[in-house]
């Protein structure tokens, strides 16, 4: 009986552990019944379906806006106006987590609403800044800053400098590195040729400036040698037959060097006695219309040149009243030639009558170094500025 009790007893047991673990097994359906889902996990899948829904929508729209005109530029195509001062901040963007060097416009009327941006923190940007300003794409092909960034003319892609020694050629919508041209030296100033924008100059922190061409990539076309340790600035004057150059070379008694015009086909020096003054040259500006360009100096103030041999300094006129101070603050033509604007050590940005050189505007723009003030080609009163911060501001 004791036997039979015991059997009994782990028979019972068995049951009972088969019963509790035919319980835990998920139970068919029956048709036409919908299994129970608790409000919870339904909140949940609608929210990641929403993220994913916006982030996909996000997205599109940002790639669409890269290839499109905007419709805040729109009804302003083709028309033609005096440039107009800004008064107030339409944006004020935290863009960079680094100094931005540059702002620049897209010089494509229609592609016009986006805004480059190039900083220190390894990366470039581009933003709709003529209307919502969100930014568009970021682009990380560069292992070292991004010292300087401009458009070429189609819009499309962007030629990038770095202090990883390389400069790029990256398509504006995919991102995607066309073209890479290895330096041996930190890339600081870029200037693509007039005639042929698929060429272009390269200088930095060296004796040389290149000249690549982005369809063959593998070897320099020229070289141009001086006795320099840096260049600051690149500009091609007229069609692109001859181009200057800006360094750090100051003689104790005169700027020797300083300013250098170079013959682009031969790389032989046109002239290097240019700038006879003490000061150093961060930035260069080519007048829109007029046969001129100017050099914002260290001397705090800009100067003026011809751009037609001797390119004789116009001592009569110079633009003063903002502060340089050691920062490659940049210079800038508004499209119609007629005001003159400048970054300042002070973070002020400051506009300048072309034909007169007096101020005409002072705009306390930013909390650190004002580095770049760019016009918008087509909103004759809308400007971008940067600064050392990493901050972006659109002024209308």
């Amino acid at each position: 009986a004791s036997c039979y009790s015991n059997n009994c007893v782990a028979l019972t047991s068995q049951e009972s552990q088969l019963s509790a673990m035919s319980s835990k097994r998920p139970q068919p359906t029956p048709a036409g019944v919908r299994p129970y889902v608790s409000k919870r996990q339904k909140l949940s899948t609608q929210s990641a379906d929403l993220n994913t829904e916006g982030s996909s929508s996000s997205q599109h729209t940002n790639l669409h806006l890269l290839s499109t005109v905007s419709e805040r530029i729109r009804p302003h195509l083709g028309r033609k106006g005096r440039t107009e001062l800004p008064k107030y901040v339409q944006h004020q963007l935290q863009a960079h987590q680094g100094p931005v060097n540059t702002v620049q416009w897209c010089p494509v009327p229609h592609l016009s609403h986006l805004l480059l941006s190039a900083s220190m923190d390894k990366t470039f940007k581009v933003w709709d800044g003529a209307a919502s300003g969100r930014c568009l794409q970021t682009y990380s092909g560069h292992s070292g800053a991004v010292r300087d960034a401009c458009w070429l003319p189609c819009g499309r892609r962007i030629l990038s400098g770095s202090f990883d020694n390389t400069a790029a050629v990256t398509e504006v919508e995919t991102g995607q590195v066309v073209a890479k041209m290895e330096n041996q030296f930190k890339v600081t100033c870029l200037a693509f040729q007039p005639s042929d924008p698929s060429v272009f100059l390269c200088g930095g922190f060296s004796a040389e400036v290149k000249a690549w061409d982005s369809r063959s990539c593998q070897v320099s076309l020229k070289t141009y040698t001086s006795r320099i340790q840096q260049t600051l600035d690149i500009l091609f004057l007229g069609e692109g037959r001859e181009f200057m150059t800006s360094t750090d070379m100051v003689s104790q008694d005169s700027a020797d060097r300083t300013l250098i015009a170079w013959d682009f086909t031969t790389t032989a020096k046109v002239s290097n006695q240019i700038f006879h003054e003490r000061y150093t040259c961060p930035s260069l500006a080519l007048h829109p219309q007029e046969d001129s360009f100017v050099a914002q100096t260290n001397g705090n103030y800009i100067a003026l040149f011809s751009a037609q041999r001797p390119y004789r300094m116009n001592k009569m006129k110079r633009f003063e009243g903002h502060k340089v101070e050691g920062y490659a603050a940049q210079c800038e033509f508004s499209s119609d030639g007629t005001i003159l604007s400048s970054g300042s050590s002070t973070g002020s940005a400051h506009f300048y009558d072309f034909q007169s050189g007096r101020s005409v505007l002072r705009l306390h723009a930013h909390e650190q170094a004002c580095m770049c003030v760019s016009f918008h080609p087509v909103l004759s009163s809308v400007v971008a500025t940067c600064d050392w911060g990493g901050e972006i501001k659109i002024w209308n």
